[in-house]
């Protein structure tokens, strides 16, 4: 398998300076860099301090300038929050300034919090038809002048000022849980991100069999490449989980919140929700969440990702911001780059046989 990593900047409370969750953000990224990660992504949120990214293009283009090699990718933007026109300029305008390594991901967005504020409040479930809409259209738009009359957006001849540097256009990523969007992506050309939550890793192997199903009902199209994302940490010592899986917990009391529409958010800051609102609180207790999450000692972390790779994942995605301590943070990328990226990096894939 290749490697990406997710990294967002976060706070969890006011007195956090901004300077330092950017420099610490940049530091992990400068890492991956410099120790052979393919991708690096970034969200794209808004008046959400725990994922502070109101332009991922701004953060990838700073993040160019501080590195060599790695592509950078969005993970991703929310379809209904752009238009056309301005998704298309802003993403070209990206790839010229990395010098052609932008990855776009596109997906139909998760909080219906931020879908009342951004999006005229529509139903979040909705963003599915701006992700089929938006696709097609911004890639007429780097073609050259395209007029649109569609469903959601409508406007006269035009084209993206810039270009992309990459040709015909940047890959673009969808994010995909259910079989429809799996199907509607490797139609279209598109690579798929993918995540198993929370959930234990059968969930990994359920999403691996719709990528294949999809595959299968899609024969002669080119296969695409399929990533998948779960948040890790590697320590030196066996009984080190507890850094990680506390702060797995609280994150995840925050995300809930969101990710449930079940409680508030006060100046920024997502309120932490209790467990007895959360009907899947089975996946938040402490046994479970060290097992399920890539957490453990370098030789616990390899097993787990053979998972990944049995399922067909061709990129792991390394999920590094879940409020974890910034020293825990650097040593556990450290030790995945020392420890657990070489045991992949001539393995045998099965990926050729299902392509």
């Amino acid at each position: 398998m290749k490697f990406a990593i997710s990294v967002t900047m976060e706070r969890f409370n006011p007195q956090e300076d901004m300077r330092d969750v950017a420099a610490h953000a940049l530091e992990l990224v400068k890492m991956a860099d410099q120790g052979g990660f393919e991708l690096a992504l970034t969200a794209e949120h808004h008046t959400i301090e725990f994922t502070i990214s109101p332009n991922p293009f701004t953060i990838l283009t700073h993040w160019a300038n501080h590195t060599s090699r790695i592509r950078l990718g969005t993970a991703t933007v929310v379809a209904p929050y752009w238009q056309p026109i301005r998704l298309a300029g802003e993403a070209a305008l990206m790839d010229i300034l990395s010098d052609g390594r932008l990855e776009l991901g596109i997906a139909r967005g998760a909080y219906q919090y931020e879908f009342d504020r951004m999006a005229g409040g529509i139903p979040q479930q909705q963003g599915v038809a701006h992700v089929k809409e938006i696709i097609p259209t911004i890639k007429r738009l780097w073609e050259g002048d395209y007029a649109h009359d569609g469903e959601i957006w409508s406007f006269p001849a035009a084209t993206s000022v810039p270009k992309p540097l990459q040709r015909p256009h940047p890959p673009i990523w969808v994010a995909a849980r259910d079989p429809g969007t799996f199907d509607w992506a490797i139609k279209n050309g598109c690579d798929i991100m993918a995540t198993p939550l929370s959930r234990p890793p059968e969930e990994v192997t359920i999403l691996g069999e719709k990528f294949d199903t999809a595959l299968a009902n899609n024969p002669g199209v080119p296969r695409p490449r399929f990533l998948m994302l779960r948040r890790t940490c590697v320590y030196d010592d066996p009984d080190g989980w507890r850094a990680p899986v506390d702060a797995s917990i609280r994150y995840g009391r925050h995300f809930e919140n969101l990710f449930k529409n079940i409680g508030r958010v006060v100046n920024g800051f997502p309120e932490a929700v209790e467990y007895d609102q959360v009907a899947n609180k089975s996946e938040y207790q402490a046994e479970s969440i060290r097992q399920n999450m890539i957490f453990g000692t370098s030789d616990e972390a390899v097993e787990k990702l053979k998972i990944y790779e049995e399922a067909g994942v061709d990129m792991f995605c390394y999920g590094a911001s879940f409020g974890l301590p910034k020293r825990e943070a650097l040593r556990s990328l450290e030790l995945f780059i020392e420890r657990v990226m070489p045991r992949f990096s001539s393995s045998s894939r099965k990926i050729a046989a299902r392509a």
